[in-house]
């Protein structure tokens, strides 16, 4: 072999290996980033007792103990963070009809007259007892006995305003409920409840707010893991659908003040490390969270944290780049709606608030 095909041989192995580089290096920069393993917390090296003259001694085995004040506290505790009991009947959005009754009725008695669905069309069905121990309404438990009772129907939601065939469904379903306790309902004028459901319906529907922020990758994809590492790093945890994330409220029973969901397919796949995500979406239902958690102020860092972090740009649904001067803009006119809504006694993330906007 000469000279010249030994040189041109050296030459062409150094072009393929070029080529088998480049192409390995161009496949490693288009895989998603990946999440990057956690470092395990480090833990105290154990030390041995030692007894004088550094000897190991015996050490006497400590039986558990249970300090009365401190159990005691720790209930406290627990019974403070449980959720809120559930939201009762209210005039402000439901159209009620007390049932009278001629004796006590038993808590068995009025479950066991329950209807079988708790909905009139669309709109929520509710039946509460007038507690003769208590003195409060509440929903009919076995074991409790009532002196009265009263029958309601939800006059709006996001579904829209109570109709009159949903009226007469409820009429029909309050009246079969007083029949099998032997009571006598009192309805109220249809017209007049329809009308109000009306106006009702048209107040939430201008004061409703669902907000939206859409990360987009700038270069390198995201893959789901890293996505959900960079998200738990700022309070998310997973939710009860995949590829949906939530923060958490800080009150037990309330709502998640923001929501973070992306591909739901590509969180169920068989290699979702492997799965390309481009875009992810931060959202916050606004009158399902309470004034007080600053909701959007979160959102808005949540996604500005994310965006530095993950190489991301915010964008609308239009695609068009959203910057912090117009997330001021409406921070200004969501502070209007929160006072609109503290004005009707419907404000975010209130028992009321949560059913009207649901």
């Amino acid at each position: 072999m000469s000279t010249l095909q030994i040189s041109l041989a050296v030459v062409g192995g150094l072009v393929l290996a070029g080529v088998v580089a480049h192409s390995a290096w161009s496949s490693r920069r288009n895989l998603p980033k990946q999440a990057t393993p956690e470092a395990p917390p480090a833990t105290p090296e154990a030390v041995p007792p030692q007894g004088q003259g550094g000897e190991d001694t015996l050490v006497e085995r400590q039986e558990p103990s249970f300090d009365v004040d401190s159990g005691l506290a720790s209930l406290a505790s627990l019974t403070s963070m449980t959720p809120d009991r559930k939201p009762g009947l209210d005039v402000l959005i439901d159209a009620v009809a007390p049932v009278a009754v001629e004796g006590v009725v038993s808590g068995e008695a009025a479950l066991a007259a329950m209807p079988s669905t708790r909905r009139a069309g669309s709109k929520p069905f509710g039946v509460e007892g007038l507690s003769v121990i208590t003195g409060e309404w509440e929903f009919p438990t076995a074991g409790h006995r009532y002196s009265a009772f009263q029958c309601g129907v939800q006059l709006a939601n996001r579904t829209g305003a109570l109709n009159q065939i949903e009226y007469s469904e409820f009429v029909m379903k309050a009246q079969a409920f007083a029949d099998a306790i032997g009571g006598e309902p009192e309805f109220p004028e249809m017209l007049d409840e329809v009308a109000r459901a009306r106006e009702l319906d048209q107040f939430a529907s201008g004061h409703d707010a669902q907000l939206s922020f859409t990360l987009r990758a700038v270069n390198t994809a995201w893959s789901p893991g890293y996505v959900q590492q960079s998200a738990a790093r700022l309070g998310f945890v997973a939710g009860a659908i995949p590829g949906r994330m939530v923060l958490p409220a800080s009150q037990p029973g309330h709502a998640p003040i923001l929501g973070l969901a992306f591909d739901t397919q590509a969180a169920m796949s068989e290699d979702p490390e492997q799965t390309a995500l481009r875009e992810l979406t931060l959202s916050l239902d606004v009158p399902q969270v309470l004034r007080s958690e600053q909701p959007f102020a979160r959102m808005c860092e949540a996604a500005l944290s994310l965006a530095a972090n993950m190489d991301g740009v915010i964008i609308d649904d239009n695609g068009n780049l959203i910057r912090p001067e117009a997330m001021e803009v409406i921070h200004a006119d969501l502070e209007q709606l929160y006072d609109t809504l503290d004005s009707r006694d419907l404000s975010a993330g209130s028992v009321l608030g949560r059913r009207l906007f649901s």
